[in-house]
């Protein structure tokens, strides 16, 4: 299953992909549940996000950053899930921030999924957007308040 989310921001594409760090990452947090970082070393190729859910599920989640790279136009990183929690089986995210102009930007989340079958791939869609779809207004508040 793919899920696309396309969100406008205010900096510059270099500035942008340059905040995807573990302040953003904190921002970024579900509001419902529990969760801890365990770690987060970056995001650049090598570099690895291991978070903890403690609630509603018990689970670890591990990420591997598998790419990045920055163009004329664009910067993108890609995290692929090496430890997922039930019933997911694969993850690929891809964090591209799309230049615009000078000082603006959009930040697309591309997100590739797969669960341990078709139906609970279905199922697990809406759950996801649901999960990333806040992300857009946290984007917005993030950098309108960030001097880039």
């Amino acid at each position: 299953m793919n899920l696309k989310l396309n969100t406008p921001v205010k900096g510059n594409y270099k500035k942008v992909m340059a905040a995807f760090d573990l302040s953003l990452f904190e921002a970024l947090k579900p509001p419902f549940g529990k969760m801890e970082i365990v770690e987060f070393t970056g995001s650049k190729k090598g570099d690895r996000v291991h978070i903890r859910f403690l609630s509603p599920i018990k689970a670890d989640w591990i990420s591997d950053i598998v790419a990045d790279k920055t163009t004329d136009n664009m910067a993108l990183f890609v995290d692929k899930g090496v430890k997922l929690p039930w019933p997911l089986v694969a993850w690929t995210h891809r964090h591209i921030v799309e230049k615009v102009d000078d000082n603006n930007s959009i930040i697309i989340d591309d997100i590739t999924f797969t669960a341990s079958n078709f139906i609970l791939s279905l199922m697990m869609y809406p759950a996801i957007l649901m999960g990333f779809y806040p992300r857009k207004k946290i984007y917005q508040d993030y950098f309108k308040n960030l001097v880039l």
